[in-house]
């Protein structure tokens, strides 16, 4: 039975001509596919040996050509380096520090116009889908700085005679799995990824494209995002994570969210180190103008500025038994610590926004740990750097903070650090405002066992010039009303004690409760001399250099302790051989007692 709508006799013409149109397309399509397949796999495979120097080969097992959707598909794509090329490559001096091999499952490339490509040889797509990408990538430091190369023609200049331009608007790899081993230090280190995302936009190849320094890599952006960012410190001491991490080349912005930097447990940790244990954990950190394309080629790291909004940093420090030998923690000072980072450094200025600082010590004697926090931490560091260049024209990087001692006090600092010192010179000045005493007590009593029964600060001076050696500089304190109980360890009750008389005589005889001593009279400042044992580190040499001012401030200098304790052990000697002088008289009338009695059994 004849359908209706071929009833007529033009609908039956109309409906042959259209289906035999249909079939010869079809089949034409099918033709050019076979045709062009062949042709494609060859011209692919001439760009990228033409491109890469014949360094790389291209290869894949088939290719589709579908001309009706304007798509090509490559499936099993892979990119491998020629090794033999290589090594020649190297010994000439001309190899590249960053070597690649590519897997891709399957390419698909999206609105694609055939005839423009055979006969004009413009290869122009709408979208370029990757599937399933593993790339592997090896860095040697084959040289550090770009090298004299022959053929100094540009990539366009190289493929213009296989292709007169290339543009694909947009490039998308998802799932991305990536394998990255490093040789250029004394370990290889071996990266992975797999939750890594890289999209590509507007990749133009063409003879104005190729002097375009607003591209990078030809694209005009390319935003990688590596989600779960994580991997182990060399010494296996420290593991690190970022829970988000993005690179825009366009705006030349490396984003970081969520970044931890955590230690091994505090047993592990110290039983492979006597250095101070870190922990550090930041919301957000954000550098700007970074030069990507620099730290790929020679793992330099330049950006004009870094951003660290909200976080906490926590260090902790445990006393040891005196060793015969002591270890030299001058590699904890910033000025040398800056250089263990082993790369070639160059930051202008580092802004801190909201950052938490704990520093926490372990004292042998009461066996407690004391912890001093600067709350809210702000500041400005400038000329961070370890590059050669910019230290001729400049060595000192200054440190501006702000924050609020133990969430209290607010204290304003200035640290000035010479990054080439050999004795890490530095110094460092600050202002701190009123604040009260007791609030000292979380730092003090486990780690100078005295507690401070009360107290107000009405301003806190100080200006250090230090090195890796001695801190010499002018401390004051100027406080009212200080009362202090002096404490000793109950080892017993794991707690610290109060030693009753001792801390009547400090407050009667020692220690000063006021500065200055009568209201409108002229205050006490005292010049510190603070020789730094070998094993102090950081923190640590400016806690003790700063204390042992805040002591002869308040009467307990040096002179005065060594008095104190030569005082006390006078007492203890005087006591003991009270206590000798008593047990000995106490024996002398027990034998005459016993020689009456003896006497009077004879008689």
């Amino acid at each position: 039975m004849r359908l209706k709508f071929l009833k007529h006799r033009w609908q039956r013409r109309l409906t042959r001509a259209l289906t035999g149109t249909l079939a010869a397309v079809l089949v034409l399509g099918f033709l050019i596919n076979l045709y062009w397949s062949p042709i494609l796999a060859r011209t692919v495979k001439k760009m990228v040996l033409n491109s890469s120097d014949s360094l790389y080969s291209v290869n894949f097992t088939d290719a589709e050509l579908h001309v009706l959707q304007g798509k090509i598909v490559l499936f099993n794509v892979s990119l491998q380096p020629d090794m033999r090329v290589y090594a020649r490559k190297q010994k000439l001096n001309l190899a590249p520090n960053n070597l690649y091999r590519l897997h891709i499952k399957r390419i698909v490339l999206k609105h694609i116009h055939p005839f423009t490509l055979y006969f004009c040889k413009r290869l122009d797509i709408g979208e370029v889908i990757l599937s399933r990408p593993e790339i592997a990538a090896t860095y040697r430091l084959n040289h550090t700085k770009d090298t004299i190369v022959k053929d100094s023609r540009t990539l366009y200049q190289r493929v213009s005679k296989t292709l007169h331009s290339i543009h694909a608007g947009h490039i998308g790899l998802n799932d991305v799995s990536f394998k990255y081993t490093d040789y250029s230090g004394n370990r290889v280190v071996i990266s992975q990824l797999k939750e890594m995302n890289l999209d590509a936009t507007d990749l133009l190849i063409d003879s104005a494209s190729q002097t375009d320094k607003s591209r990078f890599l030809y694209c005009k952006d390319i935003v990688a995002e590596f989600n779960h960012f994580s991997g182990h410190t060399l010494n296996g001491l420290y593991s690190y994570n970022m829970r988000l991490l993005t690179l825009s080349t366009r705006t030349s912005q490396l984003n970081a969210q969520g970044v931890k930097l955590e230690p091994l447990e505090a047993n592990d940790f110290f039983q492979k180190s006597r250095h101070d244990r870190f922990t550090v954990e930041i919301d957000s950190l954000q550098l700007n103008n970074f030069d990507f394309l620099t730290y790929h080629k020679y793992r330099t790291l330049s950006a004009t500025s870094m951003i660290i909004d909200n976080g906490n940093i926590a260090v902790f420090s445990k006393q040891r038994p005196k060793a015969k030998k002591k270890l030299n923690k001058s590699g904890t000072f910033p000025n040398a610590g800056v250089y263990k980072l082993q790369t070639d450094l160059k930051i202008d200025t580092v802004l801190l926004h909201h950052i938490n600082v704990a520093y926490t010590q372990l004292n042998l004697k009461s066996r407690k740990t004391g912890t001093a926090f600067f709350n809210n931490t702000s500041g400005r560091i400038l000329n961070l750097t370890t590059n050669p260049a910019a230290l001729q024209k400049n060595n000192v990087c200054p440190v501006t903070l702000t924050s609020y001692f133990m969430g209290k006090g607010k204290l304003d600092v200035a640290f000035y650090f010479n990054l080439t010192d050999k004795n890490q010179a530095y110094s460092y000045k600050g202002h701190m405002g009123p604040m009260d005493l007791t609030r000292v007590n979380p730092a003090v009593m486990p780690m100078a066992m005295i507690k401070v029964n009360s107290g107000k600060v009405k301003s806190f001076d100080f200006d250090i010039h230090a090195d890796i050696h001695s801190s010499k500089g002018r401390v004051t304190l100027l406080y009212n009303n200080l009362k202090l109980t002096l404490l000793k360890p109950d080892t017993a009750q794991n707690k610290l004690r109060r030693m009753t008389i001792a801390s009547f005589f400090a407050n009667i005889f020692i220690i000063k409760h006021n500065n200055p001593d009568n209201e409108g009279g002229p205050p006490r400042s005292f010049y510190v001399n603070y020789p730094r044992e070998p094993d102090f580190p950081f923190f640590k040499t400016v806690w003790k250099t700063l204390l042992s001012g805040i002591r002869s401030c308040a009467g307990y200098g040096d002179k005065k302790e060594k008095e104190v304790k030569t005082q006390l052990a006078d007492r203890a000697l005087q006591k003991k051989e009270h206590k000798e002088k008593k047990a000995e008289r106490k024996e002398k009338r027990a034998e005459k007692k016993l020689a009456k009695e003896r006497a009077k059994r004879s008689l």
